[in-house]
């Protein structure tokens, strides 16, 4: 995907853009726009936004923090519609990530709070592993949601990031801590923007291992991860046809590049 003329007549180009897609999400936009503020990042920064038909105040929430973030050095790129419907998570993540200039990515949930050294903890790592999504451990909130899951997606091993992608839990670095190079992004996707139902995370993390692409965690807590009834996570549709198939590919293209 290639950046947009838009962005690029904006002005230097960013070394990190954050990418942030909202709907409807007045609730938690103070204290995950605070928590972009409070990165301490010294590099070239931009928050990327992208407002999916929100009724809410969500518009006016993003313009306010927009004079903080600019005040404070980090630029702004605001994009959106006012359809009646919204078109969906991996059709707001395109479009943010097409109007941002950064060489990296750092995908961010409206409802999700990073912590100050995320950005530069994953750019390190990301300049490390330049084919990889870079993941980061979570602190879950509240505390005693998903204790399950979120104790695997913390204590994973390195090899296991890679032999248990094809379980029921789906990507083994979850979608609000990826943080991968724009040049590998547009090696693999864009995402699918099929709309609600459509896990688009995990058809991009299946391809993106079908062209040769590694998994990396910082293992430092470095997001908080809101559970909520309202997460887009609740309204993805039974794929587990797709995963089966897409195991039998993935561990087929394993046995020829291990027999060669």
């Amino acid at each position: 995907m290639e950046v947009s003329e838009n962005a690029t007549m904006r002005g230097p180009l960013a070394l990190v853009s954050i990418i942030l897609p909202v709907h409807n999400a007045e609730q938690w936009l103070d204290e995950c726009l605070m928590s972009v503020l409070q990165q301490d990042f010294e590099g070239a920064m931009e928050l990327s936004v992208f407002n999916d038909a929100s009724k809410d105040k969500s518009r006016a929430i993003i313009e306010k923090w927009k004079v903080k973030l600019e005040d404070s050095g980090i630029s702004v790129v605001i994009g959106g519609h006012d359809s009646p419907s919204p078109r969906g998570v991996g059709y707001s993540k395109n479009q943010a990530v097409a109007q941002s200039t950064g060489s990296y990515l750092c995908f961010l949930d409206s409802d999700d709070v990073m912590m100050p050294q995320r950005v530069r903890m994953q750019y390190e790592a990301a300049g490390q592993h330049p084919t990889s999504i870079i993941g980061c451990q979570v602190r879950r909130d509240p505390p005693d949601s998903t204790e399950r899951y979120t104790r695997w997606i913390n204590h994973l091993t390195s090899d296991q990031l890679l032999t248990q992608v094809f379980t029921s839990h789906g990507p083994t670095v979850i979608m609000p801590t990826w943080f991968c190079s724009r040049a590998w992004f547009s090696h693999v996707g864009p995402f699918d923007e099929g709309g609600q139902g459509v896990p688009e995370d995990l058809l991009f993390f299946y391809e993106h291992l079908r062209k040769g692409g590694g998994v990396f965690r910082v293992d430092h807590s470095l997001l908080l991860y809101r559970y909520h009834l309202y997460a887009a996570t609740h309204s993805v549709l039974d794929y587990s046809h797709m995963m089966v198939g897409a195991a039998v590919h993935m561990k087929q293209i394993h046995s020829k590049t291990t027999t060669v």
